[in-house]
């Protein structure tokens, strides 16, 4: 459901910025920062009443930079998201009936997944690139690493989100079936509020820093 253009930009930035935004104002500063920090993707989160209008300002402003909507739960938040220009969405959970919408409505759709059980099921609906939530809570590292071993040869790959932090962000990223982990620190709801974009784009390089070393060591 995700096809090899975004699949590949998504492993090519290894970390996407997980972003829940309330001011529409703050939207082009924030691509501004992710950017110059390398970063050319981010999710929008449909956690807030502006995610829509934030989406729609940065596809059409700063098209360099691929935009999914995030927390997609809904047939009127699959709507929402294509009528904004999403490039892609994401869910927590698996929700069939949404993943055959996203199918008919052509956006490709990243559901999330926590058990085998869940894996199997989203492969048998043509889903081959996985968040894995809440990665930590989950085991992390050990977790994934044991549920990838039965499922790697089918070629899917895992998106971990959910306590993925500088500290474990390495661990995640060694993992040959993790094409790039979702990250809530790199943007958190203070920094948009306060316009800390300085930090938000040392956040992003020093994450870029770990994806390049991180790969060189698989």
């Amino acid at each position: 459901m995700i096809p090899n253009s975004i699949s590949e930009r998504l492993a090519q930035c290894g970390v996407v910025p997980v972003i829940a935004i309330q001011n529409p104002a703050a939207a082009l500063p924030l691509a501004d920062a992710l950017l110059e920090g390398g970063l050319s993707v981010v999710e929008i989160t449909f956690r807030t009443a502006a995610a829509s209008s934030v989406i729609q300002q940065l596809v059409k402003e700063r098209p360099q930079l691929l935009v999914g909507a995030g927390t997609v739960l809904t047939q009127a938040n699959l709507e929402c998201a294509l009528a904004s220009g999403a490039a892609f969405a994401v869910a927590p959970g698996l929700n069939p009936q949404i993943v055959k919408q996203a199918r008919t409505l052509g956006l490709p759709f990243i559901p999330g997944v926590a058990t085998p059980t869940e894996i199997e099921s989203a492969l048998g609906q043509g889903c081959t690139l996985l968040k894995f939530f809440p990665a930590e809570a989950l085991g992390g590292v050990a977790m994934l690493e044991a549920l990838s071993a039965p499922y790697r040869h089918t070629g899917v790959r895992f998106m971990p989100t959910g306590g993925v932090n500088p500290g474990n962000l390495a661990s995640y990223l060694k993992l040959d079936t993790v094409a790039a982990v979702g990250g809530t620190w790199l943007a958190k709801h203070d920094d948009c509020a306060g316009a800390k974009w300085e930090e938000v784009r040392n956040r992003c390089a020093a994450a870029m820093k770990a994806v390049a070393q991180s790969r060189c060591q698989r």
